[in-house]
């Protein structure tokens, strides 16, 4: 690696570049510095990957304005372009993280993924046709891509495809159990399989997949909490009462209907949900937990 120049330093010369020439009848030629092309990329790629490491801090400020330098700076490493566009994912500005992805794209046409990131972003924006197109493209490219089926059947999902989603679903968990150290992330596409299962008015397999879920994962508080509705609803009032009780103690969140729909939940599950967080026990569980929170004086 060259050694980086400073990124104060680099300020000042960028901003000298940009000072009027001077004219014929100047005595004295101010000194410009002559920053080399290559020791300039490499800073832009150093403070990329600054970036990446505040990205993972959720520092997403601070990150955004090292990619942006990062992309001013070696303009033609198409991963800088994907750090930024997923940065501006992060920070809900998702048209200009289509440019800079499509930007990213333009330099690497195939790679798969700059579009499952495309694909991400129109998901993200409700664009459910323009995300399985992106993510359909990309998987052409690399089609054992388990993330990359999981986000396809969440499409398909969204569309109503509901046939498609669970297809694509059975393909994530399918590679996920091929991929060495991955196996137990198979989890959230058997939890969605029953989410679609349970709309399709198919209680019984949801509760069979929502098993398999919780057994892959016993801290995982979605299919926990999932399954205690689907529970509920079928009369098995008391084990419903536990599961959900741990799941909300693992989870909270999993007590918020807008969170709920945020996770893909369909109507009919949420109905069901509704009438469990009604009852007196678990809104006293709920209470409970929010007594918990509050820091009691001294």
């Amino acid at each position: 690696m060259a050694n980086p120049i400073h990124l104060i330093s680099l300020i000042l010369a960028v901003g000298l570049w940009s000072l009027p020439k001077p004219v014929s009848a100047q005595a004295f030629v101010p000194y410009t510095p002559q920053l080399d092309s290559a020791e300039l990329e490499q800073t832009g790629v150093s403070l990329g990957q600054e970036a990446a490491q505040l990205e993972q801090f959720q520092q997403y400020d601070l990150a955004l304005s090292r990619a942006q330098l990062a992309t001013q700076l070696a303009p033609k490493k198409y991963q800088t372009w994907i750090l930024l566009g997923i940065l501006y994912m992060r920070v809900q500005k998702f048209d200009q993280g289509i440019i800079a992805l499509q930007q990213a794209q333009s330099l690497a046409p195939d790679n798969a993924e700059i579009k499952f990131f495309l694909g991400e972003v129109h998901f993200r924006q409700a664009q459910y046709d323009k995300a399985i197109e992106q993510l359909q493209a990309g998987l052409k490219l690399k089609p054992n891509t388990p993330g990359a089926l999981f986000d396809l059947g969440n499409a398909f999902y969204k569309s109503g495809k509901l046939p498609d989603a669970i297809a694509q679903y059975e393909k994530a968990v399918a590679q996920y159990e091929k991929t060495k150290g991955q196996e137990k992330d198979r989890w959230p596409a058997i939890n969605n399989i029953g989410l679609v299962k349970y709309e399709m008015g198919d209680a019984d397999d949801a509760i069979r997949r929502w098993r398999e879920a919780v057994a892959i994962d016993q801290k995982a508080a979605e299919p926990m909490m999932a399954l205690a509705i689907a529970l509920y609803a079928k009369g098995d009032r008391e084990q419903a009462f536990v599961m959900a009780e741990a799941a909300l103690r693992i989870d909270k969140r999993y007590a918020d209907i807008k969170f709920l729909k945020e996770n893909l939940w369909g109507d009919r599950l949420i109905a069901e949900a509704q009438k469990l967080l009604a009852t007196p026990r678990i809104q006293a569980t709920l209470a409970q937990l929010q007594d918990e929170l509050v820091p009691t004086t001294p």
